[in-house]
């Protein structure tokens, strides 16, 4: 089972294709009409998922049939990758510049 920080790659192909999970929804005895209603969102937008990006029902299909969303739908979740700035080459701004004085200055 992947840990909760692995990282997805948007460029891996999906674990499966929109036939495959249209299949497995309608093997368990669902549309993706009713699936929307159940879950909240636009009747249509389970349908529509496989030209049209909408996160809440992606979520609600892959809880469905027991996926993760990032794995059927990779290239709609790009890999995020930290951002750390480094404080010799960008330096604080004034304003945080007068923050860090106040501070010292409650602290003493």
């Amino acid at each position: 089972m992947e840990s909760p920080m692995t990282k997805h790659d948007p460029t891996k192909a999906p674990k499966m294709d929109w036939e495959a999970i249209k299949a497995q929804v309608h093997r368990q005895g669902m549309t993706f009409t009713e699936l929307s209603k159940r879950t909240g969102v636009h009747e249509d937008a389970c349908g529509q998922l496989k030209t049209r990006p909408n996160y809440h029902a992606q979520k609600a299909v892959a809880e469905f049939i027991g996926e993760k969303p990032e794995d059927l739908w990779p290239s709609r979740y790009p890999q995020k990758r930290p951002r750390i700035l480094d404080t010799n080459k960008y330096t604080p701004v004034d304003s945080q510049k007068r923050a860090r004085g106040a501070d010292r200055i409650a602290a003493e």
